[in-house]
């Protein structure tokens, strides 16, 4: 492809954008094993930041590319459970694999092992050179116990006593004579290789702008790591007094207006968990992930997915939804390759923000924990990745960016109620679209509505990319009750072509 002189790509012009998620450090390892020399963020190849142009991506989130802990990969090494989970997903592992964790940051400064930040200045062009943007992360709830802070500002962690220390020792740490809390959420023990950072501190919320402004010097926006653990009312139930004076503002709505007071195009996303999507939407997020969405597609009925989409379009607008992240099982492993296809038609084909992990496309099955450097070798899986490819060649229509998603009505009649496993929305925009998805393990039949009035009066293609399909159904009967009937984990991903058939 003929590559342009470097742009800014602003995320906040795609309002429903596709996000590819790379592991970025042992995606690096895997680059450089197939070249056969190291390779860093300066270096990829170019063909790499094509095929992900290629696909449709709106942006990359290179997940993972501060500097770890040395203290956190200690820690990493003498816990039982997680060497046990290092040996499952990469057996025979090396020490040296242990890189760390990347929500165990040293620092806010790129890995030097990963090109530093030079290194990501020149991925980042060349993600703008294709029109793609760049996120990367942020941590607000804690940070490595060898972050600089721990020493040189320790008003900004919760603090604990000797007592503290001496009676519940896996969740205080003494560092530099001060005891310091480790990380926590209000519902599991404390982290071992974080401490603790306070949300109510003054101190901190201002240090915490600062570095946010310094990352967005250097991304299009942030995925921010267990977002609602620093709200206000969830941060006052975890610690209680010994996080100090409750502020009146909330800690989101202070950071981010002040770091869109200077990045005004700077996006912000929350992995968002415990039905707090809308309040942090509320607080200033541009997405919230819909883990609800997930687990419905995953573990509920169909029916319980269709009211899930009931929503108001507004707070789906505003929703991350995926199939796969670092955080959650491979894909599949837990589907057959036939529901995984629907299940992905039915996932990326939603109105918000869209998230495709790497290796999701290419059928792996193992879980990769974030400490490791490199991925265990794993056959790609042809016919799941040729299913991919057409799906993401549909979803390149500017339509599923910009357009206007709608939940259509599906019914049955007396003696069928497989139509309850139908799933139907459409889309409007550059084309026409009408989503149809059977999300059950039996053949499902009804009639489906969309709203297209003024497509009465004649009749239109509907062409099917995805499955080599076109159809010729009139405007009426779209309208009034198309019949539809899909195998088990079947779908129609159907454009309505822009002329009519001349009869």
């Amino acid at each position: 492809m003929t590559v342009s002189s470097p742009t800014r790509t602003s995320l906040a012009s795609c309002p429903y954008p596709f996000v590819h998620e790379l592991d970025t450090w042992p995606w690096l390892e895997r680059l450089g094993a197939e070249a056969g020399h190291t390779i860093d963020l300066a270096t990829v190849p170019e063909n790499e930041w094509d095929a992900i142009a290629a696909a449709g991506f709106d942006a990359v989130w290179l997940m993972g590319v501060w500097q770890r802990s040395p203290a956190g990969v200690a820690l990493a090494l003498a816990n039982p459970s997680l060497v046990a989970s290092f040996e499952a997903a990469l057996p025979g592992y090396r020490a040296d694999d242990v890189v760390g964790s990347p929500y165990c940051i040293r620092d806010y400064v790129v890995d030097e092992r990963l090109g530093g930040a030079s290194g990501l200045a020149v991925a980042r062009d060349a993600l703008a050179r294709r029109g793609v943007g760049l996120v990367l992360d942020f941590v607000p709830n804690h940070v490595a116990p060898d972050h600089p802070w721990t020493v040189q500002f320790p008003d900004r962690f919760v603090t604990g006593t000797p007592d503290d220390l001496r009676n519940e020792a896996s969740s205080f740490v003494e560092i530099a004579g001060r005891v310091l809390a480790n990380g926590k959420d209000p519902f599991f023990p404390a982290w071992p290789d974080v401490v603790q950072l306070n949300a109510f501190s003054p101190g901190l919320r201002a240090a915490v702008i600062d570095t946010l402004r310094g990352i967005a010097d250097q991304c299009d926006g942030v995925r921010c790591d267990m977002a609602m653990l620093v709200m206000n009312d969830t941060f006052a139930r975890t610690w209680g007094t010994r996080a100090g004076e409750r502020p009146d503002d909330d800690y989101w709505p202070v950071v981010i207006g002040a770091v869109r007071a200077s990045h005004p195009d700077f996006r912000f996303i929350a992995e968002a968990y415990w039905d707090l999507e809308w309040a942090l939407q509320q607080q200033g997020f541009d997405y919230c992930y819909d883990k609800r969405l997930y687990d419905r597609l995953l573990h509920d009925a169909p029916e319980q997915v269709h009211l899930h989409l009931l929503a108001d379009v507004g707070y789906q607008g505003k929703l991350m939804r995926f199939l796969e992240n670092h955080d959650e099982p491979r894909a599949a492993s837990l589907l057959s390759p036939a529901r995984e296809k629907a299940v992905a038609v039915a996932t990326l084909t939603q109105a918000g923000a869209r998230l495709v992990h790497e290796g999701q496309a290419e059928g792996w099955k193992v879980h990769l924990p974030v400490f490791l450097d490199r991925f265990p070798v794993e056959a790609t899986d042809g016919d799941l990745a040729a299913f991919y490819g057409r799906l993401f060649a549909a979803l390149r229509d500017p339509t599923f960016r910009h357009g206007r998603w709608r939940l259509c009505e599906r019914s049955g009649w007396p003696g069928n109620d497989t139509f309850e496993n139908l799933l139907a929305w459409c889309w409007d925009g550059e084309h026409r679209w009408l989503v149809i998805v059977n999300l059950g393990d039996g053949p499902a039949s009804g009639h489906v509505r969309a709203p297209w009035d003024d497509l009465r009066g004649r009749t239109w293609p509907l062409v099917d990319p995805t499955n080599d399909q076109t159809f010729e159904r009139s405007g009426d009967e779209m309208c009034d009750g198309l019949y539809v009937e899909l195998e088990p984990w079947h779908w129609h991903l159907l454009r309505a072509e822009t002329q009519p058939v001349e009869r």
